[in-house]
């Protein structure tokens, strides 16, 4: 039996025996990388490893690397250049600004005369033709021409039919009442007792700064004759600045709202929605008798938008004064940038959904898988919650 051993073993190739240790190499290779991988996906699903890693990167985000301390005195000179060639940057970019806020004053010539027939058609001071009131749908929302045609004659007689139960609405009632209830960041502003107001708004309309003088905007809302303020116009304008501020030129981003002004509302006797009337008990210390007294305190309302706090010589605000300026100029930047340009499409939704597209889901699922984590570690006998 040896000798047959023997033999088979001398007719094996000294090649292929090279091969099979190449085989159990690899073999022996892929078990551990294998075992490593098993390892890996263990330690990633242990809570207590992934909150040392992530307290670890926390630590790391945003903290120096020290390589910087660690250069030559020589080298640290000419980063200090690079830092003042980043300064003279930040200035070119301020004037770059400055141009682009020229370029949007030209353009707002151009647009301005499409805003007015906006408005006109919006407050019924012109009727729209057949061809300009003519719609074409996008490729995929088109019908067959009968399906069309059958949606069309259905359209006809409820419209026919509406005419004969009430008269034909002027323009487009409620428009800008609507964009507002549409936009979160709007509605959240609105009370009840505004909305009556708002349905006289006609037009809002952006007036830039003329050529020559300090970077500002204006947003006009323009109303028609109501019971409420004698106002046809109400105004806030902002100022803004386009230069790096000299303590800190590394932090420009682009032109910023220094300020804002409002303007004064001449509002009807017992209309002024800003306020309003309390009345308190007070008790007299001596005598014990009580008598009522009327008070007069602000109110919410959306039209406080055109009150906003004043900014000292100093630029120093309370906590309370800086939260409502930040709010002031977000929605201030947002009506002229979104609202004014786009004001049909918050009408219809169409923007609002739009605007919905620019935020992707990943807060969301990241809430679902660390449900789904959660749940997997109560099942789990051996998982301890105080642990």
């Amino acid at each position: 039996m040896a000798d047959i051993d023997n033999k088979d073993q001398a007719e094996i190739d000294p090649a292929d025996m090279e091969d099979v240790e190449e085989v159990e190499e690899e073999e022996t290779g892929e078990d551990e990388n294998s075992k490593a991988r098993q390892l890996t996906v263990q330690m990633m699903q242990n809570p207590q490893i992934l909150a040392a890693l992530q307290e670890r990167l926390d630590g790391l985000n945003g903290s120096p690397s020290g390589y910087m301390e660690s250069l030559p005195k020589i080298v640290k000179r000419r980063v200090n250049a690079l830092k003042n060639l980043q300064v003279k940057c930040a200035h070119i970019e301020a004037k770059f600004y400055e141009e682009v806020h020229e370029l949007e004053r030209k353009y707002a010539a151009l647009y301005q005369p499409l805003f007015d027939k906006r408005s006109d058609i919006v407050k019924a001071a012109y009727e729209p033709t057949d061809e300009e009131c003519e719609w074409k749908a996008d490729e995929e929302e088109e019908l067959t021409v009968s399906k069309q045609d059958e949606m069309k004659e259905k359209a006809k007689l409820e419209e026919e039919k509406k005419d004969e139960e009430k008269e034909d609405p002027k323009g487009i009632p409620e428009f800008w009442l609507t964009v507002f209830k549409n936009v979160d960041l709007l509605s959240d502003m609105l009370q009840e007792h505004d909305e009556p107001i708002l349905k006289h708004l006609q037009d809002i309309k952006v007036k830039f700064s003329d050529p020559g003088e300090p970077m500002s905007f204006t947003l006009e809302f323009h109303f028609e004759p109501n019971d409420f303020f004698t106002n046809t116009v109400l105004t806030k304008t902002y100022k803004m600045r386009s230069e790096p501020d000299e303590s800190d030129p590394f932090s420009f981003d682009g032109p910023e709202i220094m300020c804002c002004t409002g303007c004064a509302i001449e509002w009807t006797k017992g209309k002024n929605v800003t306020l309003k009337t309390i009345k308190k008990k007070q008790k007299h210390k001596g005598r014990g008798t009580v008598r009522t007294v009327t008070k007069t305190v602000p109110n919410d309302s959306f039209f406080n938008f055109f009150t906003p706090p004043e900014v000292p010589e100093n630029g120093e605000l309370d906590e309370d004064s800086e939260a409502v300026l930040a709010a002031d100029f977000e929605i201030g930047h947002f009506i002229r940038e979104r609202i004014v340009p786009r004001a049909v499409l918050y009408f219809t939704g169409e923007a609002i959904e739009d605007d919905d597209d620019d935020y992707d889901e990943e807060g969301e699922e990241a809430d679902d898988e660390e449900g789904e984590e959660e749940a997997d570690e109560e099942n789990d006998p051996e998982y301890d919650p105080k642990v």
